[in-house]
């Protein structure tokens, strides 16, 4: 049972049919294949505000551009919702891919908010530290590279 692979594991697992559409793996990797596809929705989304200005400025005789630049908005959207529906919820690897991520998501112990407080208290204060020392060294080696003439400070 050690031995299977997952392109055997994959073939076995049963995809759920409904309306003409099949899911494979119901049920898992929920949280994970929804913040796939918000995350495509958002750069989606994005990609399509990018391009709408140079959409509109596509001329077709008789059409008004606001209609040119919908209907690409309307097909890239569809084509890349297509795509990540055929990815996310149909396509074996992806899945199993996202399956095993919320797995092991569960696996990860999460830092408290205390301790985070801490860590970022830590990291706030060493920075500080780190910077006056520069800057302290910094007036230092002005001061001596002053004295000695290196630098001309002026009159």
């Amino acid at each position: 049972m050690a031995d299977e692979s997952i392109e055997s594991k994959a073939a076995a697992a049963p995809a759920v049919e409904h309306r003409g559409m099949s899911v494979y793996k119901p049920g898992q990797g929920y949280y994970t294949r929804m913040g796939t596809v918000i995350g495509v929705g958002v750069i989606t989304l994005l990609a399509i505000d990018w391009l709408w200005t140079p959409m509109k400025n596509i001329r077709i005789a008789g059409v008004p551009e606001i209609y040119v630049a919908t209907a690409g908005a309307v097909i890239l959207g569809g084509i890349v919702t297509y795509l990540t529906y055929m990815l996310v919820f149909t396509k074996p690897k992806t899945v199993d891919f996202l399956v095993a991520t919320e797995g092991e998501m569960k696996k990860v112990n999460w830092s408290t908010k205390r301790e985070v407080i801490g860590s970022t208290n830590a990291v706030i204060l060493t920075a500080i530290v780190i910077a006056v020392f520069c800057y302290v060294i910094d007036i230092a080696f002005f001061a001596f590279f002053s004295q000695i003439k290196v630098i001309d400070v002026g009159p």
